[in-house]
């Protein structure tokens, strides 16, 4: 089991698909279900023993949230916070890239 590269509250972009988010949880090895890793194109199916991401993830038109394998994600450089609705929900601050996990729920 390797230790992941991304942290939580860290702004990443995949490496592929037009879209970026900010991880709110990680999984140390793949942790979905098999239909869902069956639905990933063969050609670039990832391994499953790597860290997998969870994302509030937005492209041009929608938000959504987002399970990533590591090697398909690459720090986003980009410096603009994720406009994601539930960012305010999990995080506090966005400063130098990546935003402050909240230490309690917001009410």
């Amino acid at each position: 089991m390797r230790t992941a590269k991304f942290r939580i509250g860290q702004v990443v972009r995949h490496r592929v698909y037009p879209f970026r988010g900010v991880i709110f949880d990680v999984d140390p090895v793949f942790a979905n279900t098999e239909e869902w890793y069956a639905s990933i194109p063969p050609e670039i199916r990832p391994n499953k023993d790597q860290p997998f991401y969870h994302l509030l993830a937005e492209n041009a038109e929608s938000t959504y949230i987002a399970y990533v394998s590591e090697q398909n994600l690459l720090p986003d450089e980009s410096g603009k916070p994720v406009g994601h609705p539930q960012v305010g929900d999990m995080f506090g601050e966005f400063k130098n890239g990546g935003y402050t996990p909240r230490n309690r729920p917001v009410n």
